[in-house]
């Protein structure tokens, strides 16, 4: 019996973040109940329906996605406010140029910054008793 537990690193969690912003820009638009719209819809000519953009397709995620992806964002509340925004940034592939602006350092500082957050969650997510360390999930 192997008693080695498996063990996160900065590449994983780095991996569940990405991952879970693809699934946050998967989900549906939020709509609000009991509002329609009351104008009639509007014919189109046959060459007009090329550019037509009223229709998104999408293709909603998995609920093991949602799953995840609500596990991830539980994993940001270990974070000040500022390093969360820091982590969704470069989750959602921000430039660490833009990043850096927005937080009015340069991109190394930025990036040592993001490091420190990641290595935070890793180092929560290693601990014997941390909940979510137990349920490891699809790393």
């Amino acid at each position: 019996m192997n008693n080695h537990k498996p063990q996160w690193c900065a590449d994983n969690v780095t991996a569940r973040f990405q991952a879970a912003v693809v699934t946050g820009r998967r989900l549906p638009p939020v709509r609000v109940q009991g509002f329609f719209n009351m104008w009639p819809p509007m014919v189109r000519q046959g060459w007009e329906r090329f550019a037509d953009d009223d229709r998104v397709i999408y293709f909603p995620p998995s609920p093991a996605d949602v799953d995840l992806m609500l596990q991830a964002m539980g994993w940001v509340q270990w974070l000040d406010v500022e390093n969360r925004h820091l982590v969704w940034m470069r989750a959602d592939n921000y430039e660490w140029n833009e990043i850096g602006r927005r937080f009015g350092c340069c991109r190394t500082t930025a990036w040592r910054r993001w490091k420190l957050a990641i290595d935070l969650v890793v180092l929560r997510l290693n601990e014997p008793h941390s909940p979510s360390s137990k349920q490891m999930g699809q790393a």
